[in-house]
């Protein structure tokens, strides 16, 4: 029998696929390091994005703390695959931090405009309050002057301290309706105003959606007569709006008037039944 090998070849092929079957039977099912919990990666992932100048070795120790024993380089390897950018490029501010930063003391205010049945084009002022989503509705004039406008912002500062709102800045456009005496009124009661882009309505979001919600739900579908009918006919949608209607963006909750409690027992809803 003639083979093309030398004998000594066979022997070590049988002696190179015992090894490679033991090889095989005495791996691990999963190589390597096993991976991260899940909890894990979450915790790392939102540490670092409630607090951007962290880094991983910063990470690493606020997990230490908090008795979640992991590598710094485990941790650095999260922020990897999640996309996070190193510390100092997560520092820099952006429109939107600067407005869920500072929600809380946060105002923007706006004009919009509408038309009487008679043609007559009406300016309303209105200002919105970014935590609350609570709608003041400053007036409603023909001709917006500076006088004007400088009124209704002493009014607002009224109304402001009457509330027990403390507001640390004034988010409007660069509309030539809002003088400098308007700034130096708001600037008087500690309000610092931020303008926004120019040609950037993105900027007054929150402001700009109100303005279509208040176009779609009262305005398109009531004929207004003239200046005091729209008015009258504003501060009732005010009302509806900060006293019933409710709103995602705070949980469906109502600006002046929190959720009431859940119901949960048959007699709760049999007594709101007879109700």
């Amino acid at each position: 029998m003639r083979l093309p090998v030398r004998p000594d070849t066979v022997p070590r092929w049988h002696r190179d696929l015992v090894a490679r079957r033991h090889a095989a039977r005495s791996r691990p099912k999963r190589p390597g390091r096993p991976r991260t919990v899940r909890s894990v990666r979450a915790l790392v992932l939102r540490l670092a994005a409630e607090n951007p100048a962290w880094g991983y070795r910063r990470l690493h120790g606020e997990l230490l703390v908090l008795g979640v024993k992991v590598a710094a380089s485990t941790v650095w390897q999260i922020l990897k695959e999640a996309g996070i950018p190193p510390a100092p490029e997560r520092t820099s501010s952006t429109w939107a931090s600067f407005l869920r930063s500072q929600a809380d003391a946060l105002l923007a205010c706006d004009f919009f405009e509408t038309v009487t049945l008679s043609g007559a084009r009406l300016h309303v002022l209105a200002v919105i309050e970014h935590a609350t989503r609570r709608i003041r509705i400053l007036g409603a004039t023909a001709h917006p002057t500076a006088s004007w406008v400088a009124q209704a912002a002493k009014n607002l500062v009224t109304d402001l301290e009457d509330a027990g709102y403390r507001a640390r800045y004034m988010l409007p456009d660069r509309d030539g309706k809002f003088p400098e005496l308007f700034d130096a009124v708001l600037a008087d009661a500690g309000i610092q105003v931020v303008l926004s882009g120019v040609r950037m309505p993105r900027m007054n979001s929150i402001l700009e959606r109100w303005v279509q919600t208040c176009r779609r739900e009262l305005l398109d579908r009531t004929l207004i007569w003239d200046q005091r009918h729209l008015l009258h006919a504003l501060r009732e949608f005010e009302r509806f709006y900060n006293d019933h209607r409710p709103h995602q963006a705070i949980a469906n909750a109502r600006p002046l008037r929190p959720l009431p409690a859940p119901i949960d027992t048959p007699e709760q809803i049999a007594r709101l039944n007879i109700r």
